[in-house]
């Protein structure tokens, strides 16, 4: 290898390298259980769904979006809903919220809560 592509193929792993590490914001988000828009979810919108922008229902239960670490069950959403954090909902034994969730979907394993005030 010539020295100009040595210097090319450095500079091309030390790039690589760098994108594969996790900034300090990314470190400092958590997954947010039924707070995104329809299709705006990051990923988990249930059974029968591929994963990011899958969700079909305004503050999907059964979807997350990445927030910023202690966020998630303080962020207003309309009708009094609250998000809930995986690392919640596991430690209850529970995968996502059962609400807001498109009709015919399977609830088991879904914390269930009250329905949404008008």
């Amino acid at each position: 290898m010539t020295k100009p592509w040595t210097l090319t193929a450095l500079a091309g792993a030390v790039a690589a390298a760098a994108a594969m590490a996790t900034s300090p914001v990314e470190a400092a988000n958590e997954k947010c259980f039924g707070v995104s828009l329809a299709g705006d979810n990051d990923c988990a919108a249930g059974p029968g769904t591929t994963c990011a922008g899958t969700s079909t229902v305004d503050y999907q239960g059964n979807a997350w979006s990445l927030v910023p670490e202690g966020t998630c069950a303080t962020t207003e959403l309309p009708g009094g809903r609250h998000g809930a954090t995986e690392a919640n909902l596991k430690a209850e034994g529970f995968t996502g919220l059962d609400r807001d969730l498109p009709a015919g979907t399977a609830t088991t394993g879904l914390k269930p809560v009250p329905e949404p005030s008008a």
